[in-house]
């Protein structure tokens, strides 16, 4: 079964009002980034999307720009403070999307995550840096706190800068085809099956004849099955919930 596209993406489209992206950092100067290339560029260009950074050290109230401090309890390295993010955060109180701090210790980012911002009017994005943000300003502000996985960066700029690209490829218009999407990885719970092109000998290895055979039941037969031994192998955990789904 393929997942539909959700009506608010639709209606976006229709309305012909660009998805909102808003980043802040401490170093804006990184966006957009490769999202000023290739599809996501022509994409902004075209106005689908539209994107606005903000220095958050543009905040801070003392002669120095100070936005972080020494954490209270010690330990090793600085915090930012919750007064300049807070200030940050309130300069784009008017702008649409749920509040993300990209953060190791958040919900992990998934396909769905995506779709569902994607479905919605735009995001607000805040990258974090040094040990993190002082919890005061998280809890007052409900920021959602989310994780490209079980890793650390230097900074939330680079899984900004993901979210944003898987979530800007859903959007109307962008990649083409809506069709497109329903049988990448993950939109049914399973990975994806493998691509073949010209030529169809490379290397002493031919394209499996049942791609060449114009029979199109056989070949969608054919690549559920390609995905599912796929995902069998590579993602038990998604191979244990698609099974469960399928009970």
């Amino acid at each position: 079964m393929t997942s539909p596209v959700p009506k608010a993406l639709v209606m976006s489209a229709e309305d012909g009002v660009p998805w909102q992206a808003t980043v802040l950092s401490l170093f804006p100067e990184m966006f957009p980034g490769p999202l000023g290339h290739s599809i996501a560029d022509k994409a902004r260009k075209s106005g689908l999307w539209s994107l606005k950074s903000l220095d958050i050290r543009d905040f801070a109230r003392d002669k120095h720009r100070s936005v972080d401090e020494t954490p209270f309890g010690g330990g090793f390295g600085m915090v930012m403070r919750p007064n300049v993010v807070d200030a940050a955060l309130a300069s784009v109180d008017d702008m649409p999307g749920r509040r993300i701090y990209l953060s190791p210790r958040g919900a992990r980012f998934d396909q769905a995550m995506a779709r569902e911002l994607a479905a919605e009017p735009g995001v607000v994005l805040l990258c974090g840096r040094y040990e993190g943000l002082d919890q005061r300003v998280i809890d007052a502000r409900g920021l959602e706190e989310v994780s490209l996985g079980d890793f650390v960066l230097s900074g939330g700029e680079i899984p900004a800068l993901a979210l944003l690209d898987a979530c800007i490829r859903l959007l109307p218009g962008v990649l083409g085809a809506a069709e497109t999407l329903d049988e990448e990885s993950f939109e049914e719970g399973l990975l994806e099956y493998p691509h073949y092109t010209h030529p169809r000998e490379w290397n002493g290895v031919s394209v499996p004849e049942i791609l060449l055979s114009g029979h199109h039941a056989k070949i969608r037969s054919w690549r559920r099955e390609q995905s599912e031994e796929i995902t069998r192998q590579r993602r038990p955990d998604l191979w244990a919930r698609y099974r469960g789904s399928e009970e």
